[in-house]
């Protein structure tokens, strides 16, 4: 019988779910960030004399922030630890936010946006890195999904919060954009005191610090022997570049580039796009970007279960596909707002799929010592197309108008398809040592399930 693994046989326990809202704070907080200057546009455009071009930077300039923050502190978090990156981040946010109030050009604003990025771009390998590397194989996906279900329940409180805020006067604008200030200060208060990854003390030689971690987590009788073999390696930028793992880093990075750049672009604009689709001016197309938000918010929550029941793969393709069906359906029927809000809607509840999975697939392809550089590279990666894809649909639609605009997305959502079919990997099942070694292949899923029967779970 094969000894049961401290972590990932380990069953549920509050610990578990604690540390899951514990780093959901970032995720809420990103998408709050990226969704409440949708609304704050509206009136800032007239207040700070915005054209085009600079509505788009404002758009793209937090994307641009993200790129530069995953790229630098995914590493700068494998090599310092998990723990150590955990709250300073958020600092930076909640700083910048205040700062907007104080905004009296557009620079200032595209600079303060670019800071806010960076430290949202910083959170994404910190949390989900630490949260992985905890949690039982059993629900790992469950858990890291819950990641995006508050991603989805930020950008719907966003859009709430600006919109009940919108009858404060010329200057509610600044007062929307300095608000994540709030669940940034929350979310550094409830992360103090929380342990350092013991797989990646481990993968560091730190087999004291790590025991004394395994104890206060999983009580006094655990032992070292019980977690997963850890290789002692020094972490190397240059290693998610060589195979196996620079196909991961190819996948991962368009998989997430491709389901985020219309996404993002639907977030930052809603209310803009929903007019220019025949639902008028003013408050009604910001209760319909609200209802559009709400479909994303419940459309993660059954691909949260569905990770783990049917496995990545499949919840991949038959999203993507779906989504594509909406988005088309949308394109096609401008100016009837039932078809509209229907293909919007189908768009919105199949995102869940993809939504939660280019958040699971860079934490199990790669290794602890270079799983945060990994995601924070991936997460780069994506904010190339997220950030091009926010600055040009103010453009588009001036030269191709709002269908055409939507039939670019479109295109996008079946390429995602095409990358899913081509390169998609099956990590369900698999221990994360055993998803990062194999690559995910379904065979080698449906072998650990097996082997998984003979186990026995940790209390």
């Amino acid at each position: 019988m094969a000894r049961a693994s401290l972590i990932d046989d380990a069953k549920q326990t509050g610990f578990h779910r604690r540390l899951t809202l514990y780093s959901s704070g970032g995720p809420f907080i990103d998408a709050y960030v990226l969704s409440i200057i949708g609304v704050a546009l509206v009136q800032a455009e007239d207040a700070l004399s915005l054209s085009s071009v600079t509505i788009g930077l404002i758009g793209a300039s937090a994307l641009i922030g993200i790129f530069f923050g995953g790229l630098i502190f995914g590493y700068v978090t494998d090599k310092v630890g998990r723990q150590k990156m955990y709250t300073i981040d958020l600092l930076l946010l909640i700083v910048g936010s205040i700062l907007c109030l104080f905004v009296q050009e557009a620079w200032q604003l595209i600079a303060l946006r670019f800071l806010l990025g960076l430290a949202i771009g910083a959170d994404y390998p910190i949390a989900t890195s630490l949260l992985a590397e905890f949690v039982p194989r059993r629900g790992r996906g469950f858990l890291l999904g819950a990641l995006t279900l508050a991603w989805a329940a930020g950008a719907v409180v966003a859009y709430l919060v600006g919109y009940a805020m919108l009858g404060l006067g010329d200057d509610a604008w600044r007062w929307m954009l300095a608000t994540p200030a709030i669940p940034g200060i929350a979310t550094v208060l409830l992360r103090l005191g929380t342990p350092e990854s013991p797989r990646w003390l481990l993968s560091k030689g730190r087999t004291a610090e790590a025991h004394e971690v395994v104890k206060e987590v999983y009580g006094e009788d655990a032992r070292l022997e019980d977690l997963p073999e850890e290789e002692a390696v020094e972490t190397d930028f240059a290693k998610v570049w060589r195979q196996p793992y620079l196909n991961r880093m190819i996948f991962a990075g368009l998989y997430w580039m491709l389901q985020v750049t219309p996404l993002y672009a639907v977030l930052t604009y809603g209310p803009s796009i929903f007019e220019e689709l025949g639902f008028g001016e003013g408050n009604q197309t910001y209760i319909v970007a609200a209802v559009i938000e709400i479909a994303f918010l419940v459309g993660t929550l059954p691909a949260m279960f569905a990770s783990e029941r049917m496995g990545r793969r499949p919840l991949s393709l038959w999203c993507f596909s779906l989504m594509a069906v909406g988005l088309t359906l949308a394109a096609v029927a401008p100016g009837q707002p039932a078809a509209v809000l229907i293909g919007f809607g189908v768009y919105a509840l199949f995102s869940g799929g993809p939504f939660i999975l280019q958040w699971i697939y860079p934490n199990e392809l790669f290794p602890t010592d270079v799983r945060a550089t990994a995601f924070g590279i991936t997460t780069a990666f994506s904010r190339i197309g997220a950030a091009s894809g926010t600055f040009l649909v103010p453009l588009f639609i001036d030269w191709i108008g709002i269908s055409g605009t939507l039939f670019v997305a479109v295109a996008l959502t079946l390429a995602g398809l095409l990358i899913t079919w081509a390169m998609a990997p099956e990590t369900k099942g698999l221990t994360l040592a055993e998803a990062a070694g194999a690559g995910g292949t379904y065979r080698r899923a449906r072998r650990a399930e097996e082997v998984s029967a003979d186990r026995a779970p940790v209390a």
